[in-house]
């Protein structure tokens, strides 16, 4: 698979699936025993290495005790804030 052409996208995903997985207390384990995935793909997913796929993602989100448009918002407005803060940089 290529490489995403919107790294913060990604990053804001990563950051959204861990920070929710840590408010409800659950292991990488946890979570993906909850929804039958390998927990190293949870590892790379949250370290922005792996993007998973529309189906995982659905599976992801109810995992986290969430709607898929839940998440979706979540990682909107992360991804938003990521990247005001890119364009602070650039200044």
């Amino acid at each position: 698979m290529r490489p995403s052409r919107n790294a913060h996208l990604i990053e804001a995903l990563a950051a959204t699936i861990k920070a929710r997985r840590n408010e409800l207390g659950l292991t990488q384990e946890d979570l993906a025993g909850a929804i039958d995935i390998d927990r190293p793909y949870i590892t790379l997913m949250e370290a922005a290495k792996k993007q998973p796929t529309l189906s995982v993602l659905w599976r992801i989100a109810e995992g986290l005790e969430l709607s898929a448009g839940e998440l979706m918002t979540r990682v909107d407005q992360r991804y938003r804030e990521l990247s005001v803060a890119a364009r602070g940089k650039s200044l």
